[in-house]
């Protein structure tokens, strides 16, 4: 559909209009720059504005009836059914992502809707016992009020909705501030399919422009009591900062430095096959994405002769082509990053397996072998389609490798002895750890986060649910009670 192309508005209140900031900004594709959009940010009196919509438009909506609540992600995924595949193209054109990759995330977005719509259902509370005569306790799960999302360029969609519709299906009002680079598929077209669902105008907001338009207004705002936010390390520790310094909660979801481990028994297709997803999906964009495979010395020549062929195997270029498995990164910053790290590797020593070109936003393939755990590509998040091979000599070598590093978000065992990698993985300073999978997982009932520098928090089911309530202590003495002094 035409129409999803020209989200380039703010939407606040229920209504599209422009930003009142004098900064104009562009929205282009990735891969050849084309323009898709060109529209004025939002000001801090925009977000001062969007707050106080979903302030007012969730009294009302905390008390609608659970079915009619329910009933608006149902019909938002029939919507983006219908949609599909116009959703599809904005993704390759906006993201930069490939059709493989669009099909992944819109399958994510719905099962995330289809979690989100048993919420209302779920707003269950308790009646406690207590040690006062003839008194009733009663625990109510009540809303947070007014939630603010923060979401980042790699997956806008999904991971803008992943917050975006537990909080709503909770009875939260939300403002939503997609990324400047994904501010279609990360904001205004999530409001364009709620809208369309019914929901009430007001409840979902969406703010696009830039931080150094609006600095901290989006977290310091007294409004929002909770704010969700995916993205780097870096930022979300100053997010983090920010929400505490003004009394809020906070849910974090930041970077990663996955490892993958195979172990001397491995199934080694498998393992190569797992390997090769977890790193070169999305061109590396992911934060569960593979950083570091870590193989056990006896199996690591074999691993590496299949992992150089299958990777020698990706196609790379125009994410439009349905062949192509490497598209773009998100911008030329990414990339130039990424040449750096790049340079590094080879400054340090490591051996260059594949050494593939960069080609305007296209990083093609780069295998980096005996690398070790000192180097500055083993311990950095690499957002693009570079990889880190260590040899280790023994599970002990491998778990003191795994876990040196300040993150702790994803983690893979590759092994036939279950139990063997189910205590590896119990000793992995990770949030999440997938025995014969890859490090790239996320199901909507299964709590999702990181340790240490990877996030603070879990999201998903209800871990979700208990993000974005909170609890309500109503007590009843229905004997009369003697007081002292009285």
């Amino acid at each position: 559909m035409a129409e999803l192309k020209q989200l380039n508005s703010q939407y606040i209140g229920g209504h599209w209009r422009e930003g009142s900031s004098n900064l104009e900004m562009e929205n282009r594709n990735p891969y050849n720059g084309d323009l898709i959009a060109r529209y004025q940010a939002a000001s801090k009196e925009d977000v001062d504005s969007a707050y106080q919509a979903a302030k007012t438009a969730q009294k009302d909506w905390e008390k609608t009836n659970p079915a009619v609540q329910r009933e608006v992600f149902e019909k938002t995924v029939k919507i983006i059914e219908e949609k599909h595949e116009a959703i599809v193209d904005i993704i390759i054109k906006e993201i930069g992502g490939t059709r493989l990759k669009a099909e992944f995330e819109i399958g994510l977005v719905k099962d995330m809707l289809k979690e989100a719509a048993t919420f209302p259902f779920r707003m269950e509370g308790k009646i406690l016992p207590s040690v006062t005569d003839g008194k009733e306790n009663r625990v109510y799960r009540v809303p947070v009020g007014v939630v603010g999302v923060i979401s980042p360029f790699n997956f806008p969609f999904f991971l803008s909705m992943k917050s975006v519709a537990p909080a709503l299906a909770a009875g939260n009002g939300v403002v939503l501030k997609p990324h400047e680079h994904t501010v279609i598929m990360g904001g205004t077209l999530i409001a364009k399919l709620f809208e369309e669902a019914g929901l009430p105008k007001g409840l979902l907001n969406v703010v696009t422009t830039e931080i150094s338009e609006i600095a901290d207004a989006f977290v310091e705002h007294p409004v929002p009591k909770s704010i969700s936010f995916t993205g780097s390390t870096q930022i979300g520790r100053h997010i983090g900062s920010v929400a505490g310094k003004n009394l809020k909660e906070v849910h974090l979801e930041l970077g990663g430095n996955s490892g993958l481990i195979v172990l001397d028994d491995a199934d080694m297709e498998l393992a190569v096959s797992a390997a090769v997803f977890s790193r070169f999906t999305h061109q590396g964009q992911i934060c569960m994405s593979a950083n570091r495979i870590i193989i056990h010395e006896d199996v690591y020549e074999t691993f590496v002769e299949k992992y150089i062929a299958k990777v020698s195997t990706l196609t790379c270029g125009d994410p439009n082509d349905e062949k192509t498995i490497i598209g773009p990164l998100i911008n030329e910053k990414q990339v130039e990053t990424t040449k750096k790290l790049i340079e590094m590797g080879l400054k340090e020593g490591a051996e260059p397996l594949i050494n593939g070109e960069i080609k305007g936003n296209v990083v093609e393939p780069v295998v980096f072998g005996n690398v070790t755990k000192e180097m500055t590509i083993a311990k950095e998040e690499i957002f693009a389609p570079v990889i880190s091979l260590i040899k280790a000599a023994n599970d002990d070598e491998i778990l003191e490798i795994v876990n040196d590093t300040l993150y702790g978000l994803s983690g893979a065992v590759h092994s036939q002895d279950i139990e063997r990698a189910a205590q590896l993985a119990k000793q992995m300073e990770t949030g999440m750890i997938h025995i014969n999978d890859g490090t790239i997982n996320d199901e909507p009932n299964v709590a999702f986060g990181g340790m240490k520098n990877s996030g603070v928090g879990r999201l998903n089911g209800e871990w979700s649910l208990d993000a974005f309530t909170t609890t309500k202590w109503i007590s009843i003495q229905h004997n009369r009670k003697q007081y002292p002094y009285s």
